[in-house]
This record gives structure tokens, sequence and C-alpha cells, in this order.
């Protein structure tokens, strides 16, 4: 067995972004920029009034105005200002040649076809947008390595971008072994259990951003897994086994790995709950074999699956780790490290109940993942120790 830190650090090691490709702006929501973005035109391309008002030569605005026609948002046609004149203007729409000043249509009063104003504090340029003023044309829009959160998208779109290049989300599919498995909804045979991992991976996966998600079944041959882990390491850049990872005489997740030309990078961690954990590569292709018990499959997802799936997409690892004052002693034996269920709240971390690996109501009500290391037995309250956000 490996400890934690040492499977941490070679997951890590093994793992790069994948292949940048080019994808429209509606297909790439929390992805990465694989390249900077630059601006193809000024933006705004016309100088734009900021606001519904009257655009005026400010050279103007001590005098009673003939107003002389209107500009709305999207109009064809460019008109001219003269001398004494004011123009009725709309948010959004291109300055007539002649103007360089917006007046608010609040600051104003209007005399049949005449307008005078009462804004002492006017500036030459008011409420005026200028060409380039978003960005100039050949002008860095975005670099590489940028997040395209909502609003990046927004910006981009605003500036005639279309197409970006990004590093794409992995393809993920989830094996589930288990001849024990029974689906929710239907009853309960004698020796069953209901199927929950794919549940909750599946969930975890699309908060993640991952939508392209294969859930398979396998039964308990190893020549059936290996058919399935073939078929899967073909389609997908992960692959999440869940049961069959230890060393049962039904457990065949190793062999069928190695039969798919799978190389091991670690097999068992140093930990509870999860201590059979998997990861191997078969090329550029990830696998990890995730125990069976819910709560191990859980633990091991956010410590191990979610920093390798944000480095194949181009994502730092945003893994919340802080750290919080234990609310009670705690004691365990020493040579594992433990990770408990636990509720986070003004600085200090609350071991929940049920934390046998089977059990899920207790990860159902819990906010993180409590740490507490292998070399260490005894734990007191007030004691710092490492939790993990989930």
């Amino acid at each position: 067995m490996i400890s934690v830190e040492e499977a941490k650090k070679r997951i890590n090691e093994n793992i790069s972004p994948l292949k940048p490709a080019l994808k429209l702006l509606e297909e790439v929501s929390e992805h990465i920029l694989a390249a900077p973005v630059f601006g193809a035109y000024d933006i705004p391309a016309f100088r734009q009034s900021s606001m519904d008002g009257y655009a005026i030569s400010f050279g103007d605005k001590d005098g009673e105005l003939e107003l002389a026609g209107e500009m709305a948002a999207g109009a064809a046609e460019q008109l001219t200002l003269k001398s004494g004149q004011a123009i009725r203007i709309f948010t959004g729409a291109p300055l007539p040649e002649g103007a360089d000043t917006v007046v608010m249509q609040e600051k104003i009063t209007k005399n049949g076809n005449k307008i005078g104003f009462g804004d002492d504090k006017l500036v030459l340029g008011a409420n005026v947008r200028p060409i380039g003023a978003e960005i100039r044309t050949g002008e860095m829009a975005m670099q590489k390595g940028d997040l395209l959160t909502p609003a990046a998208l927004a910006f981009l779109a605003g500036i005639g971008t279309n197409k970006v290049e990004v590093y794409p989300m992995p393809k993920v599919a989830i094996i589930l072994t288990g001849n024990e498995l029974q689906q929710p909804g239907l009853p309960l045979e004698f020796g069953q259990v209901y199927e929950s991992n794919s549940y909750s991976l599946s969930a975890a996966l699309k908060k993640e951003g991952i939508s392209d998600i294969e859930v398979l079944k396998a039964a308990d041959t190893l020549d059936k897994l290996t058919e399935v882990l073939k078929s899967a390491l073909e389609n997908n850049d992960v692959v999440l086994l869940t049961g069959g990872v230890s060393v049962g005489d039904y457990d065949f997740v190793l062999q069928a790995a190695a039969d798919c030309g799978v190389t091991q990078i670690f097999h068992k961690v140093k930990q509870k709950p999860g201590k059979p954990l998997f990861f191997g590569k078969q090329n550029d292709k990830v696998i990890f074999g995730l125990p069976g018990n819910p709560s191990s499959v859980l633990n091991c997802y956010y410590n191990y699956v979610v920093p390798a799936i944000k480095k194949l997409s181009g994502k730092a690892n945003s893994i919340k780790e802080i750290p919080a004052k234990l609310s009670h002693d705690y004691q365990k034996p020493k040579g594992l490290t433990h990770f408990l269920k636990g509720n986070y709240s003004e600085g200090k971390a609350t071991p929940l109940g049920a934390q046998e690996s089977y059990r899920l109501s207790s990860f159902a009500q819990a906010s993180c993942l409590i740490q507490l290391n292998e070399a260490q037995e005894n734990f007191h309250a007030g004691e710092i120790v490492n939790i993990i956000l989930i």
C-alpha cells in the first residue's frame, strides 16, 4: 500500500490535459481556453449612446435646440446633426454625425419642437461609448488558461467570436460490477442490494461540467468484464469501475485491466474508506478501480478522481482543502488515513454518525470530509485538521 499523498502525487504525474479542440461557443461553458482569443473588430464599431436621451454638439448646450429626428438602436441610416439641432436617441444607437454628447432625457425641457437643458454637470462626451471602448481590433480578449464562465461567454459573443480553442471535458464511462445489484424502483430479490454508485458518480461528474457519461454493467465474470472494459476504453477518456477491485474470488478488475493493456500505477492506498483503490493507464486513457461500497466510492471520487478530471480538462485542482478545528475528541488506529463524513460551520468540523463505508445516510448530510492522518492515533477537540469541502 502507498500513502494518500503518494497516491495523489502519482495521479498528478501521470495525467496531462486532453488535446485542444476548436468548438462552438455554445459548447464550451466552464471549459478552459487552450489558446488566447483576440478581437476581430473594434467594439463598439461606432460611437454609441449609452442611454435614452438627446444627441447634441457640446458647443450648443447653452441654447434652445430644434428637434431634428431620432436614432434608434439598429438604425441602418446615419443622420447628420447641424448646428442648433438635437436628435432624439436611444440606448445602443449610433451617434449622428456632428454629435459628440448625449443628454439624459430626464435633464431636458421640451416646448413643442424645441428642447432646453437643465444639466449643469454636463461634460463633453457624456453618455457616449467611444469606438473600441470594449476592445480594439487585434487586442487580446482572453488568455490561454482562462475559464469560460457565463460572463466570459457573453463577452466573447459580444465581440463577434463564435469559436474558441479549448481543452475538452473528458468522456467518462462508469462500469458497475456485481451480480447482486438491482435497479431502484424494482423489488429486491434475496441477496440483492440497490445500485446507487451510478447515481452519485453521474451527479458529481455533471457538477464538474461533464455531460458525456456512459453507464455500463458487467457481470461478475472475467470475460464479460474484460469485454465491457475494452469497449469503454475505446470510447472514453476516463473509466470508473465500481466494485471488483479487491482480492475475492469474484473480483476481476485487476486481471481485466491487465488483459486490456492497462498499466497499473498503484493498487491499494493506506486509507479508510477506500483502501483497495486502483489507478492505471492505457496510453492516454485513465482508469480508476473504485471500491464497491458507496461511501468508499465517493471518498475516492473527491480525493482522486476530481483532481484527475480537472487536470484532463486543463483546470487547476480546485478541491477546497482548508484547516478546521475538530469539534470533539476522536480516536482511530495508526496506519491508515481516515476520512470522516462531517459538517463544517464557523471554522469547526464535526464528524457525523454512520461512518461505515456501506452507509450513505450521513454522507447525504455531510458538507466535508475530515482527514485524520495515518500516523496519529488520538485527536483532541480544538485540534486543527485538514478538511475537504464537498
